[in-house]
């Protein structure tokens, strides 16, 4: 049998490494333009046709507004209520995995029936947002797109920073250089922001410095942002401070929606603890009374103003609860009785996740300034949720 020479066998390596580099390089080249330009629309006739039907108001007196993260929880519900009362309506969503996009699909196809285009992209994304602005004068922007969940801040720390403020940096700087009118904004932060404040109600006058997870450090370097542009280029931005929300098409991360699936399935349930058997609380908002909040945020929003503008800019920010705190033991004894099935309850103490004992929100302001009035308790939200819930997923409450 015919041996290869020392510099043959050295040849062949070099062939063969040369081959794999090739492989390689097809593979990655293959895999960005998979990820990134396949990603971006295509700027063709029809899809400018479908965009500018969107945006295009019932009425000359209808807003255009552009709703980021509109395949999520709160944005699609947001931007179907835009839709129904005759404003144009665009919305942005990148279908991030954080949670099963099958659910972000899903609520897109209801907002296409509804008649709202959503555009596949990112906030990071400049060349999608200047193109989106470029098109359109969106006279509103509902900024609702971000990395949300407080404990996957803990294995995932830099899809936070991503999102929540260099996404929010990117589209503030996109709309301050080619938006043309400058859009007033509205955007989510969140009640996180009050961390390791213990005095409740949370008023919008408390401290804020003091976060307990990284997700409301970014929430709160977001409401700093917001100030900032503000300042320099007279952007009107109203931040909105949500409650725990809660209620149909839900984040599955959320406990209502987790507990949900596993009592079904008879499966165990984590009730978490606090020190010294401390219960834990949280002042759960029913989604529809959110979207009202939001609604009347944008409609009493004053334009964005500009560099030259001589008076200062609106900055304003809301709390949006339900001002009624409920225990989790209890959220889990009404799920039972509306799946008519047996929760398997197994006690923990509460870890350092990033998550607090007890959430509950003074709503006056917004009361005062937005005429928000949460009407839906807990148990009458919740049986709306799981109805749909039953629906969705086709189950019945029997395991």
């Amino acid at each position: 049998m015919a041996r290869f020479s020392g510099a043959n066998h050295y040849r062949f390596l070099i062939l063969w490494c040369c081959l794999f580099c090739i492989l390689l390089l097809c593979f990655i080249t293959n895999h960005s333009l998979l990820t990134n330009d396949d990603r971006r629309p295509r700027w063709s006739k029809g899809w400018e046709q479908r965009l500018r039907s969107s945006a295009h108001p019932r009425s000359s007196s209808g807003a255009t507004v552009l709703v980021t993260g509109a395949a999520g929880f709160i944005g699609s519900h947001v931007a179907v209520a835009l839709k129904n009362r005759g404003d144009g309506v665009v919305g942005l969503d990148n279908f991030n995995r954080y949670y099963d996009t099958r659910l972000k699909r899903a609520r897109q196809a209801k907002l296409e029936t509804a008649g709202v285009f959503i555009v596949d992209g990112d906030i990071n994304d400049r060349e999608i947002v200047k193109k989106l602005f470029n098109l359109i004068k969106f006279s509103h922007l509902v900024h609702l797109a971000a990395q949300a969940g407080v404990r996957h801040a803990m294995k995932d720390p830099s899809s936070y920073i991503d999102s929540n403020i260099s996404g929010f940096v990117s589209l503030l700087e996109v709309i301050c250089k080619y938006a043309k009118p400058l859009p007033a904004i509205i955007w989510a932060s969140s009640s996180s922001v009050y961390g390791l404040h213990s005095k409740v109600p949370f008023s919008e006058t408390n401290r804020t410095d003091q976060p307990a997870s990284l997700y409301a450090a970014t929430k709160k370097a977001g409401e700093e942002i917001a100030h900032t542009y503000n300042h320099i280029y007279g952007l009107s931005i109203t931040g909105l401070r949500f409650f725990t929300v809660y209620g149909p098409w839900g984040r599955p991360d959320m406990a209502y929606f987790s507990f949900t699936k596993n009592i079904l399935k008879g499966k165990p349930i984590e009730i978490y603890e606090g020190g010294k058997g401390g219960v834990i609380a949280r002042d759960f908002t029913y989604i529809d009374d959110i979207v009202k909040g939001c609604l009347a945020a944008l409609d009493t929003a004053e334009k964005s103003g500009g560099g030259k503008r001589r008076t200062a800019a609106q900055l304003r920010v809301y709390n949006l609860g339900n001002t009624s705190p409920v225990e989790v033991g209890r959220l889990v004894s009404l799920l039972e009785r509306l799946l008519k099935v047996k929760a398997r309850r197994v006690a923990k103490a509460m870890p350092k996740n990033g998550d607090v004992m007890y959430t509950s929100a003074n709503i006056s302001l917004a009361e005062k300034e937005l005429g928000y009035k949460p009407t839906t308790d807990l148990k009458s939200g919740l049986d709306k949720f799981v109805k749909w819930y039953l629906r969705y997923y086709n189950q019945s409450t029997v395991n």
